[in-house]
């Protein structure tokens, strides 16, 4: 795909205050942000890009021209590609309790003058999506051609739909649900419990320390463990060792392929992540349900008024299929415009990150539906 955005910049904006789904107040409040493309004069052509746990506002191009990686979904991002900056303006910030650029536990609490670590509020999705709506506003936005989100992502879209609707036009839901599963929250308890008990985590007071390298890289071997699919494992590493004579096969610390892979992936997070803002957002997906404290679930999915695309991964097993048709099944109820697209891929609940190709034709195919360029969805 041609397009790319280039150089970038992350943008910050405070706001005086935010009050919080517990009843607390966070006060000042940052937001870390980046933009792409230009809002037209009625403030009406912005997509909202949502990030997952561990991701940011960096969706794409670069911050430096020697830097090796560009943002976490570049290939969608630029003219000619699905979020088209010739067309929209698009918008992604880092979530509230983050650690890039918005208030979190690694920011300093200003009563105190030291980090805020454990002492930080619990925050929710739907809190996000309260500060989101304040930049969204900030930024003189009028309304939001599209939510767009996978995993985290889709969480926080959703919540959109419900809490905002007469800003929204539309909502992508990816690889996400309206509610996470016990089976989900028992991925998060288990990443919890690494890092807590990880004595260099201090009762989330380590900063200034060594702090709980070794439960977060735990965690996040943990993790990828479920964003991955049994085949992916298999046609990467299958069961190749790394052991050069018998002596070393026949050891403790021999290991395979597999097994270097996952701490690869813990040591490189430890690198770029907080442990309690790790811990903040696995409690705030585990709170996620977009019916507590509404009602039932099912008649709640269909007091969504905007139309809906869902997409699910045929091998993700973390967020299964069903969980997104489900969502797409009570808006048919309900006579709501509702779409599903499943995508066919071996590589598990990280499918939205990798297979930009396959992804591309439905995204732009739905945007164009939504910015009234097309009479018809086709897919």
């Amino acid at each position: 795909m041609n397009g790319s955005v280039g150089i970038v910049e992350t943008k910050k904006v405070t706001f005086p205050e935010i009050t919080l789904e517990c009843g607390e107040k966070i006060s000042p409040v940052t937001v870390a942000y980046e933009t792409y493309g230009e809002l037209n004069e009625r403030g009406d052509n912005a997509i909202l890009i949502l990030h997952a746990l561990t991701g940011d506002a960096h969706v794409a191009g670069k911050h430096r021209p020697e830097d090796k990686v560009a943002g976490w979904w570049d290939p969608m991002v630029g003219q000619g590609r699905p979020f088209d900056t010739s067309k929209y303006f698009i918008v992604c910030s880092n979530v509230l309790g983050g650690c890039y650029g918005t208030t979190g536990p690694s920011s300093i609490n200003p009563a105190t003058g030291k980090p805020w670590g454990m002492s930080f509020p619990i925050i929710t999705i739907r809190d996000m999506v309260n500060l989101q709506y304040m930049l969204v506003r900030h930024l003189g936005i009028t309304k939001i051609l599209a939510a767009v989100g996978g995993s985290m992502g889709g969480m926080q879209a959703l919540e959109w739909a419900y809490m905002y609707p007469e800003m929204l036009k539309s909502v992508v839901a990816i690889a996400t649900s309206a509610r996470l599963s016990p089976f989900g929250i028992a991925f998060n308890a288990v990443g919890r419990e690494a890092i807590m008990t990880d004595p260099e985590w201090r009762g989330g007071d380590y900063y200034g320390f060594e702090g709980p390298k070794k439960g977060l890289a735990l965690a996040r071997m943990i993790g990828i463990i479920t964003y991955k699919s049994d085949i992916s494992w298999q046609y990467r590493f299958g069961r190749t060792h790394t052991y050069e004579t018998d002596q070393e096969l026949f050891s403790h610390t021999s290991r395979f392929e597999i097994e270097n892979y996952l701490y690869y992936q813990g040591d490189k997070l430890v690198k770029r992540f907080d442990a309690n803002t790790y811990l903040y957002l696995l409690k705030a997906m585990d709170l996620h349900d977009i019916s507590r404290g509404r009602g039932r679930y099912r008649e709640i999915l269909k007091e969504l008024k905007t139309p809906l695309l869902a997409i699910g991964i045929d091998t993700d097993f973390l967020y299964p299929t069903y969980q997104q048709k489900e969502i797409v099944e009570a808006l048919r109820e309900a006579k709501k415009e509702a779409y599903y697209w499943e995508l066919s891929s071996p590589h598990g609940h990280d499918a939205f990150l990798i297979e930009f190709s396959k992804m591309a034709p439905i995204l732009s195919n739905f945007l164009e539906y939504v910015a009234g360029r097309r009479a018809t969805i086709n897919f």
